[in-house]
């Protein structure tokens, strides 16, 4: 298996690869280019994250700045909204759900490291997929770990630290995240 093929396998990967970099150096580029677009046309924009996301569907809105480590393995259903400074670590598949909107801020990490000191400085990480349902809305300076999914038309309140799945229908928050209350 390629580093990639690890990295999105879950399996421990070594991020210093070859393919990896330039993927990065690829999406360092591209968030740079996109987050000087401020106020100007709305093709060039919309054509910069189709090239840098895996996924983009109409109606999508990032504010910048925006930042990625790959771009490639992030895919935004329709009308997706992102405020201002957000960032994705998306070294694994990161899927967001039509209609969602994430406030300022919210950060998204699908890379991990082992927890184990000796393993960690080792060098191999770790990535597990993030997916977040359709019509979420996620408050401001949220924070969705490694490896969890958020259910179809959910409230994340801000702050939050997400560290565990969180069902459909639900409005959660707080460090760490837990279910307040059915909507």
């Amino acid at each position: 298996m390629t580093e990639r093929e690890k990295m999105l396998a879950g399996a421990p990967y070594l991020a210093s690869d070859r393919e990896l970099n330039a993927l990065h150096r690829r999406a360092v580029r591209l968030c740079r280019e996109y987050n000087q677009t401020v106020g100007e046309d709305e093709d060039r924009r919309a054509a910069l994250l189709r090239e840098l996301l895996g996924t983009t569907s109409r109606g999508v809105y990032i504010e910048p700045p925006f930042f990625c480590d790959y771009g490639r393995h992030l895919h935004l259903g329709e009308k997706v909204y992102m405020n201002f400074n957000c960032v994705v670590l998306d070294c694994n598949h990161v899927r967001i759900g039509a209609r969602t909107m994430l406030g300022p801020g919210v950060h998204i990490y699908a890379a991990t490291h082992p927890l184990d000191a000796a393993a960690r400085a080792a060098g191999p990480e770790l990535a597990y997929p993030v997916t977040i349902g359709a019509d979420v809305w996620i408050g401001g300076r949220a924070v969705i770990c490694p490896g969890v999914t958020i259910g179809d038309g959910t409230t994340i309140g801000a702050g939050s630290v997400v560290t565990r799945d969180v069902p459909a229908g639900v409005f959660a928050a707080g460090n760490p995240c837990r279910v307040i209350r059915t909507l």
